[in-house]
């Protein structure tokens, strides 16, 4: 951790929405002007799309062990955590971008599903915010939660995340709805070792529960909307959160347990801003008093 050089991880599965985090984390540094250093938990991932197809094909065909993205096989966890700790000493470090797409390859100049040059971090930025999938990892390979200083868990119930993965890989990226089951079983030993046990280690996690019937995912003809859910958000520790202030600001909300609040699913992006807000706040409050 790091009082000078702040990091900030956004931490989910793919498809769990973190990409709803991210527009409220950059809601917040643009009101209160502060510049952050953006990592993308993608441009970590050890292999570009081809190899990593050629890795899978080899596992499926017994050639090689089974491997996902969700593992620490297939990701540069190591310099993950080396990243953070280099930032949090110096703020600064090295990144590179993952190019998902056509319009991405555009606008940086580099093909489909390969990687960006490794290029310097740019000057003067006041905290480090990563969203991916390890932002909380830890184990033999490297203990990346211990360098970040506020952890955010995203997780929605599996048959949810299920869902979204389905819809999004069909429409926006042309998979089958075959391939994307089969990747969705390939991950699953990894998502049970090494996705799960971080959400046990981050300080706020917001997890979206439908409230409609989601039982069979495989067959769902839409992804349940924000009014069609409730969001259960749970503190670590709850000392210090304001829950009378935040009861009131939140209509229809209430406290399941000591430490959970429960919010409608519509307004997932304010109670975000009413609690994120304060505990950046304050990171950045310690970085100016160091």
């Amino acid at each position: 951790m790091s009082t000078k050089h702040p990091v900030i991880a956004v931490t989910g599965s793919s498809g769990a929405g973190t990409s709803t985090v991210m527009k409220s984390f950059a809601h917040i540094f643009r009101r209160d002007g502060i510049k952050a250093q953006v990592i993308e938990g993608d441009s970590f991932h050890r292999y570009d799309r081809v190899e990593m197809r050629a890795r899978v094909k080899a596992a499926d065909t017994g050639e090689g062990p089974q491997i996902s993205h969700f593992g620490p096989e297939s990701n540069l966890l190591a310099d993950l955590a080396a990243t953070f700790e280099t930032y949090g000493k110096t703020g600064s470090g090295r990144v590179r971008r993952y190019v998902h797409d056509e319009l991405e390859a555009k606008a940086l100049g580099s093909a489909p599903g390969t990687f960006t040059e490794w290029t310097p971090m740019e000057e003067g930025s006041d905290l480090l915010f990563y969203e991916g999938l390890h932002g909380g990892y830890v184990g033999p390979e490297a203990d990346v939660a211990r360098h970040v200083d506020l952890l955010v868990g995203v997780v929605p119930i599996i048959n949810l995340e299920w869902i979204q993965k389905l819809h999004r890989d069909k429409t926006q990226r042309g998979y089958s709805q075959d391939a994307v089951v089969e990747t969705i079983l390939r991950r699953m030993p990894d998502y049970v070792n090494h996705i799960c046990p971080q959400f046990s280690r981050t300080h706020v996690n917001f997890q979206r529960v439908p409230t409609v019937d989601t039982s069979n995912p495989f067959i769902a003809a839409d992804i349940p909307s924000a009014d069609e859910s409730m969001v259960i958000i749970r503190f670590a520790n709850p000392k210090g959160i304001d829950f009378p202030y935040l009861l009131s600001m939140l209509d229809e909300s209430w406290m399941s347990r000591p430490n959970n609040i429960v919010v409608p699913g519509g307004k997932m992006g304010l109670a975000m801003q009413l609690i994120l807000t304060p505990l950046i706040l304050r990171l950045m409050d310690r970085k100016r008093r160091a």
